[in-house]
């Protein structure tokens, strides 16, 4: 039999051996939390970081934009408005047999002159932002058509509902992004786009009938990376789906409660 003495001495040792045990469960969930906590607010600033920096790249990118536009409209388009009037002098005192050739070049000039200030539009992100997102995005389409470079369709359903000027312009960049590569690199015939507003999000879709490519065996190039860093400053899912020879298909969906 155990001494009085004894079994005060195991019962003061089991205590002592609680204690230390639940210090340490204690000590290593507090540490685990901090730990947590500390690895949670390193993250959130490196998004922030990144944000910023994708902010700035953007907004640099976006005030290039707005100069070359300017230069679009101020300076070329003069030029070519003064080329026209010049045309229209110089087209009277032509005979009659070289009228029509004069004709041709005042309409080829006429027809630089509408691009050029349309491409300064699109350009211009205030112009942009009064537009709202659905007429820049059809106003580009149509210079597409009245180019002949590719066919083009836009579809929009939905009650439509406001959205920031800034976030429309960000939207309309990633789009314009996509119709470039689609030109430059897709050979495709015909562009599909359809903006769908729904109670919660604006669901964006822009697919070509073009050649594809496999998204594994190509790295992100800058046109890529552009568009998934404006998407994100915007809170805005981005999905790019192709493979080779069934097209590509861009998908966003842009959230409409929260945004400021």
């Amino acid at each position: 039999m155990l001494s009085k003495e004894e079994l005060l001495l195991i019962v003061y040792f089991i205590v002592v051996i609680l204690l230390l045990t639940a210090f340490v469960i204690v000590f290593f969930v507090v540490y685990q939390r901090r730990k947590n906590k500390m690895l949670q607010e390193q993250f959130e600033t490196e998004q922030r970081f990144e944000r910023e920096i994708a902010s700035s790249r953007i907004e640099m990118q976006e005030q290039t934009l707005k100069n070359v536009g300017w230069e679009l409209h101020d300076n070329i388009g003069q030029l070519l408005s003064v080329a026209n009037m010049q045309l229209n002098i110089f087209s009277k005192n032509l005979p009659e047999t070289q009228k029509a050739s004069a004709l041709e070049i005042k309409e080829t000039v006429a027809n630089s002159l509408q691009e050029v200030r349309s491409l300064s539009k699109s350009l211009n992100n205030q112009v942009i932002g009064y537009a709202g997102l659905d007429t820049s995005v059809e106003n580009e389409l149509e210079r597409f058509q009245r180019m002949g470079v590719i066919e083009t369709s836009l579809e929009v359903s939905g009650e439509e509902q406001e959205i920031p000027q800034q976030h429309s312009i960000i939207l309309f960049r990633i789009l314009q992004e996509f119709f470039s590569n689609v030109i430059k690199h897709a050979q495709a015939s015909k562009l599909d786009v359809s903006i769908a507003y729904g109670p919660e999000e604006i669901s964006i879709k822009a697919c070509d009938n073009g050649k594809g490519f496999d998204k594994e065996s190509i790295a992100k190039n800058s046109g890529l990376f552009n568009m998934e860093s404006r998407a994100i400053l915007v809170n805005t899912k981005f999905s790019l789906d192709s493979s080779p020879g069934a097209g590509t298909c861009l998908s966003l969906a842009y959230p409409t409660k929260g945004q400021e």
